[in-house]
């Protein structure tokens, strides 16, 4: 696995498995030092999902360790980590201790941008962070978010898409489908004001009506019923009715300018709502509002992010592994007791069972697996709105298709919440700092990272903005 001189000049016991990882890039990019007497170059490979990431895990015997890196001919050190000046010019070093263990990254100034070996020693090396710690660094972000307001997140120019009520239904989620977007607030002229939202789960659910057996809703009655007809049944559907039996409809999440970025963070969380609006109005009465931005949790997180890059020792849980605190969701191990469900599927499942599962669980999206659990791909709420293209919708049944069809249908869709630097499934590993999964989280569409084993890309959980920001809170 790592070449022939990975474990040169030393026997496998009292060894320590480290992942050297260079962030930065390149075509080739090999690693050689101390450990491989500088004579043989240990070629590094790309980490799935990040291919400017190259990593490698080898075997080292505790003690000093110099090493560089050699990227596409040129021979590099990492200046984020410590250096000397030796034998062979400027080098990387690092000092393993067998007791304790060590969990070093590159993100922390003086520390090694290289961690312990997930497979085999992260449960037994990694200890959870300290009660003071964590009450300083939640302390910390509070103090931040409460400090500064949703104004904030409006970006200089761009455009927010609002829906008029009277649209037709199928009209209106090709305008999802061609904008790339997954909802858009709807905006009723009678009332003057901004009355909901429309999802790509409302799709689902209706696309759920049509396959059932004595529906009220028809595909011919698609082309005409109009958003406010749908949003009225889906009430009756929900049972959002008063003792008269008159359907009402829940009040609109949204908010002020002028919110605390806490308030705005507490909003989505409680509501289980992905966006809230911004909106103002200069009127104490609300009349003639303005729809200003549509804020979440990713442009929350990108603030907190970008406010304490340069004072990361500040919030001492941001170095912390993931697996080594209680964050996201993961795949119960064989025996453990009441473990949560973890919803995934296989390629050929249909559709219909996919669509169900998404509104059965409550989640928004599944991973595709293998028969062996290794990630193939994800399939999101936001894969529906492609459906929309050409009446795709009106040539399928659901429990027909299967969801790798279902996602080649929509291989073309100009959807940017889907899409990420390329990249359909966005990933991380059980030992990545809650600062990287951070930072990822908070690039623009990424609303979850499928946590996978290293090398076989064996799903073992996943963790959503929400979960992080309900640690970071302690909600």
């Amino acid at each position: 696995m790592f070449g022939s001189g990975s474990s040169i000049g030393h026997d496998n016991s009292g060894v320590i498995p480290v992942r050297f990882v260079w962030p930065y890039g390149g075509g080739e990019v090999s690693i050689f030092g101390t450990f491989t007497r500088w004579t043989d170059l240990l070629p590094m490979s790309p980490v799935e999902g990040c291919p400017n990431v190259f990593q490698i895990v080898v075997s080292l015997v505790p003690g000093l360790h110099q090493f560089k890196f050699r990227v596409d001919g040129q021979w590099r050190v990492d200046e984020q980590l410590s250096f000397v000046d030796g034998h062979y010019g400027m080098v990387n070093t690092v000092v393993l201790t067998k007791d304790p263990p060590q969990i070093l990254n590159s993100e922390t100034p003086g520390r090694s941008n290289m961690e312990l070996d997930d497979v085999s020693v992260c449960q037994e090396v990694i200890q959870g962070i300290s009660a003071p710690d964590l009450e300083v660094s939640r302390h910390r972000i509070s103090t931040f978010l409460s400090t500064h307001t949703a104004y904030e997140l409006l970006p200089e120019s761009g455009k927010v898409i609002a829906l008029d009520v009277t649209l037709p239904v199928k009209q209106a989620f090709h305008i999802l489908y061609e904008q790339g977007i997954p909802m858009a607030p709807l905006w009723d002229f009678c009332k003057g004001q901004f009355v909901g939202v429309l999802t790509a789960f409302d799709f689902i659910l209706i696309l759920r009506e049509l396959g059932t057996h004595g529906s009220n809703l028809t595909e011919e009655e698609l082309e005409t019923h109009t958003i406010s007809a749908w949003k009225e049944g889906k009430m009756h559907l929900n049972r959002q009715i008063d003792s008269s039996g008159t359907a009402y409809s829940k009040h609109l999440i949204h908010a002020g300018p002028y919110d605390s970025l806490k308030d705005v963070s507490l909003k989505i969380l409680q509501n289980s709502v992905s966006t809230v609006p911004i909106i103002h109005s200069a009127s104490q009465d609300g009349s003639f509002p303005q729809l200003l931005y549509l804020a979440s949790l990713s442009g929350i997180l990108k603030c907190i992010c970008r406010y304490f890059r340069h004072s990361a020792g500040s919030l001492p849980i941001l170095q912390q592994p993931i697996c080594s605190i209680p964050l996201g969701t993961w795949v119960p191990k064989i025996g453990e007791p009441n473990g949560r469900p973890f919803a995934m599927l296989r390629p050929n499942a249909s559709l219909g069972a996919a669509l169900s599962l998404l509104a059965q669980a409550n989640v928004s999206s599944i991973p595709i697996v293998n028969d062996n659990d290794s990630l193939l791909d994800v399939y999101s709420r936001s894969d529906i709105t492609a459906l929309a293209k050409d009446k795709a919708y009106a040539q399928i049944h659901l429990d027909e298709i299967s969801i790798h069809q279902a996602l080649q249908l929509g291989q073309n869709a100009n959807s940017s919440n889907a899409l990420y630097n390329g990249q359909r499934c966005q990933m991380c590993l059980r030992t990545d700092s809650l600062h990287k999964v951070m930072e990822r989280l908070a690039n623009p569409g990424v609303r979850r990272l499928l946590i996978v084993e290293a090398g076989s890309k064996r799903v073992e959980g996943v963790i959503s903005l929400s979960d992080v920001f309900r640690f970071l809170l302690g909600v």
